[in-house]
């Protein structure tokens, strides 16, 4: 019993010592004074918002402020021209239910949607895919000139494009494309009268080609040459090995392709305005040549951007959708 109560006390004390020096440790702690911050640490407090600064400035002057005015034009009746030009009204969604119940509107969207499908989506993706993949032969030569003349097409400015193919698809005799029907017994010929939606969207994919080459070859110089090899090994034929493999291994960036060649081929304005200006028949009027349209040659200001604003929501899904899809977060 005596020696079972000194182990007691003894384990008693030492807690006790324990504890003491701890309290002991944290009020000296606590009495030390912090070190003052260095000047490499002062920097580097100031480092994120001085360089992030400048650009969202740029953002917000460029990007969110003319988003905003947009929206408030959408939401009155402010005209170019008359009362509404000097006192524009607060007319909230009239705006937005006339042009849903507008069949011009809706009309332009259809045609919108029909050329980016065959434009964008069909034509120069799988013309860029092949062009990547024809550039990736070993036995090509002239790869150099090859990519040029692919790459030729994206830096002409598009006004000047525009014009050149007017003069081209001519419908007189003296047009290019009429010129090469009478060299093989062919009669004149008026492509932007008798086929316009086929000749934009031709012309546009001759524009947007080398963006999509220059994608896709990025994007392969990603896949393993040894995975190929084994599936060739394998027995794999040339389109086997690129729907199982290839395809597979550059999913995020033939969808990022997508959604970036959706918003610049909605947006094409130039192309189609100086080749028809939506004509004939509002065969080619686009979304945007109906926006441009609608706020400029009839001075509708705030029904133009409410236009505006009904496709940029449809942009936003459309770009949702390519990201699931693609498996990318938002």
């Amino acid at each position: 019993m005596t020696t079972a109560g000194a182990t007691s006390g003894r384990t008693a004390r030492t807690a006790r010592t324990a504890r003491t020096a701890r309290t002991a440790r944290k009020a000296q702690k606590d009495r030390t004074p912090r070190a003052p911050r260095t000047g490499r640490e002062g920097r580097a407090r100031w480092a994120l918002p001085l360089f992030l600064g400048p650009s969202v400035l740029l953002i917000a002057v460029f990007v969110i402020a003319p988003a905003g005015y947009g929206l408030y034009l959408a939401l009155t009746n402010t005209q170019l021209t008359g009362f509404a030009a000097r006192d524009p009204q607060f007319v909230g969604l009239d705006n937005f239910r006339t042009l849903l119940d507008s069949g011009d509107f809706l009309s332009s969207l259809g045609r919108t949607g029909q050329f980016v499908f065959w434009s964008a989506i069909v034509g120069q993706t799988v013309l860029g895919m092949l062009a990547a993949l024809l550039l990736r032969q070993k036995w090509l030569r002239g790869k150099g000139v090859f990519g040029a003349l692919v790459l030729l097409p994206m830096v002409v400015p598009e006004v000047v494009a525009s014009l050149t193919w007017a003069s081209v698809l001519s419908s007189d005799e003296d047009g290019t494309f009429n010129r090469l029907l009478a060299l093989f017994g062919g009669g004149a010929a008026a492509p932007l009268q008798d086929s316009p939606m086929t000749s934009i969207v031709i012309i546009n994919v001759w524009r947007g080609i080398a963006f999509a080459m220059i994608m896709f070859q990025a994007a392969l110089e990603g896949v393993p040459d040894e995975l190929i090899e084994a599936a060739r090994m394998d027995g794999a034929r040339a389109h086997q090995v690129f729907r199982h493999i290839t395809l597979p291994l550059i999913r995020g960036p033939v969808f990022l392709y997508l959604l970036l060649t959706t918003i610049t081929t909605v947006g094409v304005f130039g192309l189609v305005y100086f080749l028809t200006q939506g004509g004939p028949g509002h065969q080619t009027e686009l979304a945007s040549v109906y926006i441009f349209q609608r706020a400029f040659q009839y001075s509708q200001i705030g029904l133009g951007s409410a236009a505006s604003v009904i496709l940029l929501v449809l942009l936003t899904i459309l770009g949702v959708t390519y990201a699931r899809l693609a498996k990318v977060e938002v």
